[in-house]
């Protein structure tokens, strides 16, 4: 069985003062609906071990006719399946303080040559600050900026000075923070002094000829200046750091890609950054990544640094500053502006009879049953395979409560608590039919690319279709024996499982002709990445969109992602989570053309643009409307990607999202379902044999 947890959610806060919340003495699972009072209130059955607990005095309440405590309505934590409990002084490891958010930005040659450098000031300044100059971030959040090539350079940026002050720390072997005060500061103080000096960047470093970077001393002194606080550090680097300490060499080999050794470029080359990224959990800095190659710039090791921390990495190959800059700009402002927490550990408890086996996603853990998590948003999601470990009686339920101890954005500690109660079955059919097909595939993604580090990466392709081929063997060899052999009989709620594992095969974490940088990108966005970003991942969602009468927005039933579906006088939109491109046909009307873009032909339209123009008309209000929507439900940017029938080079990258296709080196879904089909036929034919041949040799 597997669970996926995504911790981060806006909910309800309850105080249990000093004494902290109701808890079991021997399991310590979190006081939940689960739990059963007896004995007129004075005692509670805990769910996870079943162990008897008296009730303190101050949260007894007697039960009523039902069993029921008789104020159960004035106790949420007994009603709602999540519930978050703010904590006294035993659940601290540190003073809680606000969180501190720094960025930390590339000045060299390459940054400036791009129109990185430029870009990155414009949406820093966006995502702290709203149009009327009114900060963004949560009370007590404190900004500080930094700035490095071979050298790393600190501004004293406090409210009493007329302009920042550079501090250059040029002996980078030697790392220290020369500011003791007025490099943090206070978003609305500093704001003027804040500005001016990001607006100065651009010119103070355009002459820069330096093209070597220092990654390892920046974070290393950010260790040291936020150990006592924590919160997030946010790095723009636009190559492979190749001075200082951390200093890596250029190892991407392309000889490597679809043999035995291509799993060795997925790891990192050496430990530096995988231990740094450990000192940065114990300091609570969580480590948020903008990468901007030219070339290879190793990932696999780098990435090191936010999957460790719980942080997130972004990916700008060949940087634009035209082409990319609004999604750049867009991620930032979202980075900065997601619910988020620090300093945090989380652990999943399961009832008797089950074991928690193993953990798939982006953390650090010590032992056996904490993950370490130096910070985490509202987008991060969680793995967790769970064992049988002894018998289940069915006359019962199997519990699981997930509990999370952490810091909030503006320093106050608190433990959020999951529970979940599932009814046990000895009816495969049963399990088959109450499986969640999304949550699976979820599941299954984190799982393949825990295994890509270990196994060849052809043979972990191979095993996803053979997992798809044993599931589905097993309901017609258990649920389904009495159909006829020539049909393809799927349960209700699994009979999308061969197209969606052929679009995990098609992923970006998954196929075949990825170099390393983008794969091990991709492989850990997956690691991280919860159920419904996932299910747009794999399978992007397709659909023209119109308004009804009240000006709510009205999805039409999707289409599905193949050219077939595709109509040359039509116009769609597709996302992915990622990206969103507003395909035109060639034999689209001009009409259409005049409403949203203002031309009346697909020539005239400039397919660099990432606005769709405002004009008043209702077709144009309708898909602006539409993409608004869209982006609402999205923890990153969708960058608009208008994309022209036979015009674009853009058509390629929306072709590889057409699952359904042949693409990507990969069969098409009216292919692959056969074979499928097939290998299910000799799946069950073979255990058959192995039965016959079993009872006859008896």
């Amino acid at each position: 069985m597997g669970l996926v947890i995504q911790p981060l959610a806006q909910l309800q806060t309850v105080d249990f003062g000093d004494a902290g919340p109701a808890r079991c003495r021997r399991c310590n699972t979190y006081i939940n609906p689960y739990m059963i009072f007896t004995n007129g209130g004075q005692r509670f059955v805990c769910n996870m071990c079943l162990f008897e607990n008296e009730v303190e005095s101050g949260y007894f309440c007697n039960l009523d006719m039902n069993g029921r405590r008789c104020d159960l309505d004035q106790r949420p934590e007994l009603r709602n399946g999540t519930i978050e409990f703010a904590v006294p002084k035993a659940y601290w490891n540190k003073t809680p303080a606000p969180a501190a958010y720094v960025f930390a930005i590339d000045v060299s040659w390459n940054s400036v040559q791009s129109g990185m450098l430029q870009q990155c000031v414009t949406g820093i300044k966006e995502a702290i600050w709203d149009a009327n100059g009114v900060s963004r971030l949560a009370p007590g959040v404190q900004i500080g900026i930094l700035t490095y090539d071979k050298n790393v350079h600190f501004y004293n940026l406090s409210p009493t000075l007329e302009q920042a002050q550079m501090m250059v720390v040029p002996d980078v072997n030697d790392m220290f923070v020369p500011l003791s005060e007025g490099f943090l500061v206070n978003p609305e103080n500093s704001q003027a002094l804040v500005e001016s000096m990001l607006d100065m960047l651009p010119q103070l470093f355009a002459e820069n000829r330096t093209t070597e970077q220092v990654l390892g001393a920046v974070v290393q002194a950010m260790t040291m200046a936020l150990e006592n606080r924590g919160g997030k550090l946010i790095l723009f680097q636009t190559a492979l750091p190749t001075f200082g300490p951390g200093a890596l060499r250029h190892r991407e080999d392309s000889k490597l890609y679809g043999t035995d050794k291509e799993k060795t470029l997925f790891a990192p080359q050496d430990d530096f950054y995988k231990k740094l990224a450990e000192k940065c959990v114990d300091a609570a800095l969580s480590v948020d990544m903008f990468l901007f190659p030219n070339a290879n710039i190793d990932v696999a090791t780098l990435g090191c640094l936010s999957s460790i921390t719980g942080g997130e990495t972004h990916m700008f190959p060949n940087f634009n500053a035209v082409k990319d800059g609004a999604k750049l700009a867009g991620d930032i402002s979202r980075l900065v502006a997601r619910p988020f927490g620090f300093n945090a550990l989380m652990r999943v408890r399961c009832s008797t009879g089950l074991r928690i086996a193993e953990h798939f996603g982006n953390f650090h853990m010590k032992n056996n049953t904490d993950l370490e998590i130096a910070g985490l948003d509202s987008e991060k999601a969680f793995g967790v395979l769970i064992k049988h470990e002894g018998k289940l009686d069915e006359k019962t339920e199997a519990s699981f409560q997930v509990a999370l101890l952490y810091t909030t954005v503006d320093g106050r500690r608190r433990v959020r608590v999951h529970n979940f109660s599932t009814p046990i079955t000895t009816s495969l059919g049963d399990v088959f039919r109450w499986s969640d097909m999304d949550t699976t595939l979820n599941f299954l993604g984190k799982g393949a690319v825990s295994q890509a580090l270990s196994r060849p990466m052809a043979e972990v392709r191979k095993h996803l279709t053979e997992k798809c081929v044993k599931v589905l063997a097993s309901y017609r060899r258990n649920c389904a024996s009495s159909t006829s052999a020539g049909q393809l009989i799927l349960p209700e709620a699994l009979k999308l499982f061969p197209l969606y594992t052929l679009a995990l095969l098609k992923s970006k974490s998954m196929r075949v002709g990825l170099n390393s940088d983008q794969r091990v990108h991709h492989m850990r966005m997956l690691k991280s990445m919860g159920v419904s970003e996932s299910i747009a991942y794999f399978y992007p969602r397709m659909m023209v969109g119109v308004l009804d009468i009240h000006g709510r927005v009205m999805l039409p039933p999707l289409v599905r992602v193949s050219y077939l579906r595709l109509h040359p006088s039509g116009a769609y939109l597709l996302e992915n989570g990622q990206k969103l491109f507003f395909w035109l046909g060639r034999e689209i009307p001009a009409q259409f053309l005049q409403d949203v873009f203002g031309v009346g032909s697909l020539e005239e339209i400039d397919s660099t643009m990432h606005h769709l123009p405002e004009l008043s008309n209702v077709t144009s209000s309708q898909i602006r409307t539409l993409q608004t929507y869209l982006q609402g439900q999205r923890g990153s940017h969708l960058d608009l990607i208008v994309t022209r029938q036979g015009m674009d080079k853009s058509e390629q990258d929306f072709a590889d999202l057409l699952i359904e296709d042949k693409n990507n080196d990969a069969m098409s879904y009216v292919d692959y379902l056969p074979t499928i089909h097939r290998m299910i036929q000799n799946e069950v034919s073979t255990k058959a044999h192995e039965v016959h041949t079993s009872i006859w040799s008896n």
